[in-house]
């Protein structure tokens, strides 16, 4: 019997070497945690029996805390306190895994995923960013957006100018002559005195570059009885004006028609969703006087959803989304998962973990409430293996394997001996 009792001893402390060894091998992986071998005695055949060996009763695993590696990276995530992140294998559903392991990323198709590609799960929040529903059927893998806001396309454009007195009439230019008579064209400088550039909004949000363009025909500067102009919009090459818009100003050269908006030509320029219909007003403040062409204001009423431009992680997992225009959003908070059991929880690989009948089910929450840890961002959680622990453990595994293989020599050579009576 004494051959068996002493490989079991061999086998449990091959055991402990290969788990110690697992140990060592991992301390560099992100959010490991390390294992321990437990061991029991095999129960006797009776109470004058010595015993009959060791046995393997579990290899549990060891949740401590790791340590805390500095990075910088804003999509490096630690937990401090209890917790595990949680994801999906599919972005929309699969098998749920846990980990420790923060190290995130942004797949091609704009989704929060960790290290193994496997989607991060966030619960959703309200405008205030409150956590508005729990539990892991609440839980959904986060799509960063591309924009923010819904488009409008241009119904209202406003303008307020200054359109100096002492400019010459571009008809009268010396460019053109009864063989070429003066024609207003956009390609053609001489033709008009000011343009102003700006920009208008189809109904997806696209801009489409819009030019207005200021031809002086009378003033009284020039000795004509009043001061008047025409205006023409070009919106994507396109007259928007086939008549042009006659400007008409008093003494104190103040602007006196037109009063209201005027209609432009519906049109539809290359590339918009819809066809523009939009109406142009010249502001109070519009006015012939002294000085250089100046356009103080000039405004639309169209929207262009705006550009992500960047997005953050708070310590309590709330993801907040920054647009070009200035513009936040609440996008969701990351779920932590906490378990009664967490030794009963089965091993993946890649530092992840899956939920048994012993861990329990998954109880989901937010960091830095019900006991869950709060997240660090720019940090990453070692693995908690410490390696001179280890190494003790290692020479201690080995004097186990070596004292059992002695007691199996031992066995074996008072065994000879009995033989060697015999004959």
């Amino acid at each position: 019997m004494s051959f068996f009792t002493s490989l079991s001893g061999l086998r449990g402390a091959q055991t402990e070497l290969a788990t110690v060894s697992n140990n060592v091998a991992n301390v560099g992986t992100t959010g490991f945690k390390r294992s321990r071998v437990n061991f029991g005695d095999i129960m006797p055949p009776s109470q004058s029996s010595p015993g009959l060996g060791t046995q393997v009763q579990s290899i549990s695993q060891q949740f401590t805390q790791g340590g805390f590696e500095l990075s910088n990276r804003s999509l490096d995530l630690a937990i401090s306190g209890n917790g595990f992140f949680m994801s999906r294998s599919e972005s929309n559903g699969g098998q749920l895994l846990f980990s420790r392991n923060g190290a995130l990323a942004m797949n091609a198709q704009r989704f929060l995923v960790d290290s193994s590609g496997g989607y991060m799960q966030v619960l959703p929040v309200d405008s205030a960013g409150a956590t508005s529903a729990t539990g892991v059927g609440a839980a959904t893998s986060l799509q960063l957006p591309t924009t923010s806001g819904e488009p409008r396309a241009t119904a209202q454009l406003s303008l307020v100018a200054n359109l100096p007195r002492t400019v010459d009439r571009p008809a009268l230019r010396s460019a053109y002559s009864p063989s070429y008579p003066y024609q207003f064209s956009p390609t053609d400088p001489n033709s008009y005195n000011f343009s102003q550039q700006t920009r208008v909004f189809d109904s997806t949000g696209r801009a489409i570059p819009a030019t207005i363009y200021f031809v002086n025909e009378t003033s009284t500067t020039a000795g004509d009885p009043a001061d008047s102009w025409t205006a023409r919009v070009y919106i994507g090459g396109q007259s928007a004006t086939s008549t042009p818009i006659n400007l008409a100003f008093g003494s104190n050269g103040m602007l006196t028609s037109p009063t209201g908006a005027v209609a432009l030509d519906q049109l539809m320029p290359p590339g918009a969703s819809s066809p523009l219909d939009i109406s142009l007003t010249f502001s109070a403040g519009t006015q012939v006087n002294g000085g250089a062409f100046t356009v103080s204001g000039i405004t639309q009423d169209g929207i262009s959803p705006a550009a992500l431009s960047d997005f953050s992680i708070g310590s309590d997992g709330l993801i907040t989304a920054n647009f070009a225009d200035g513009t936040t959003q609440f996008l969701g908070r990351l779920a932590l998962a906490e378990f009664t059991n967490p030794d009963g929880l089965k091993r993946q690989g890649d530092a992840r973990w899956t939920a048994t009948n012993d861990s329990g089910v998954p109880l989901l929450g937010t960091a830095g409430e019900a006991g869950l840890g709060d997240i660090r961002t720019g940090m990453l959680e070692q693995a908690n293996v410490d390696l001179t622990e280890e190494l003790v453990a290692l020479i201690s595994a080995q004097r186990n394997f070596q004292a059992n293989a002695k007691a199996l020599d031992t066995a074996n050579q008072m065994t000879q001996s009995v033989i060697n009576l015999r004959s």
